[in-house]
C-alpha cells in the first residue's frame, strides 16, 4: 500500500508526509529528489515544466513504489501529482496507491512560498501549478487535508487515514 501526499509547491506535503513515514516506519520519497537536473534548471529559471518534462520523472517515481512493493513494503511519497493523468502514472507502479491532497486557499500557499528559503521552485511558478492542479476525482482513492491546520493536526489526520487503509487491507 502506497500513500502519496500531493499538492502544489508550498502546500506542506513534504512536511506531513515525512512525519507520517517516520511515525509508522515506512520508506519515504521526496519526489523533487527524483527530478533530472534539466527539470530543476528549468524551474529555477522560472519556466514551468511541461508534460513531456514530467512523464519520465513520474515513471521513475512509479517504479520506486513498484520496487518497494515487490519487497512487500508500503511507502510514503511527497509528490505534486497535480493532474489525474499524472496520478494514473503513479497508480500504474503499484497495486494500491492512495492520495492525500494538501489543499487550501492560494493566499496561504503564497505566504508560505514567500517565507521559505533554499528551494529551487520560485514562488512565481506557483500560478502555473495552481492552474494545472486537478482535485481528486470521486473515483480516486484519497482524501483532502486542509493545509490551514497546524502540522500536528494534519499529521494526526493523515495517520488516521493511513492507519484505517492499512488495517482494512491487513497490512
Amino acid at each position: 500500500m502506497h500513500f502519496v501526499f500531493m499538492g502544489v509547491s508550498g502546500s506542506g506535503k513534504t512536511s506531513v508526509a515525512a512525519r507520517v513515514a517516520d511515525r509508522i516506519g515506512l520508506p519515504f520519497a521526496e519526489a523533487d529528489d527524483f527530478h533530472p537536473r534539466s527539470n530543476i534548471e528549468k524551474m529555477e529559471s522560472g519556466k514551468p515544466l511541461t508534460d513531456e518534462d514530467r512523464w519520465p520523472w513520474l515513471r521513475e517515481l512509479a517504479d520506486w513504489m513498484g520496487r518497494h512493493e515487490s519487497k512487500g513494503e508500503s511507502t510514503v511519497m511527497a509528490c505534486s501529482a497535480l493532474k489525474r493523468d499524472y496520478r494514473d502514472v503513479l497508480r500504474a507502479g503499484a497495486s494500491e496507491v492512495h492520495f492525500l491532497h494538501m489543499h487550501g486557499p492560494s493566499e496561504v500557499i503564497w505566504e508560505r512560498m514567500d517565507a521559505r528559503d533554499g528551494h529551487f521552485m520560485p514562488p512565481a511558478l506557483l500560478r502555473s501549478q495552481l492552474d494545472t492542479l486537478q482535485r481528486l476525482d470521486p473515483d480516486e482513492g484519497g482524501q483532502e487535508l486542509d493545509l490551514r491546520e497546524d502540522l500536528d493536526a494534519l499529521t494526526a489526520r493523515a495517520l488516521e487515514y493511513v492507519g484505517e487503509r492499512m488495517r482494512a487491507s491487513g497490512v
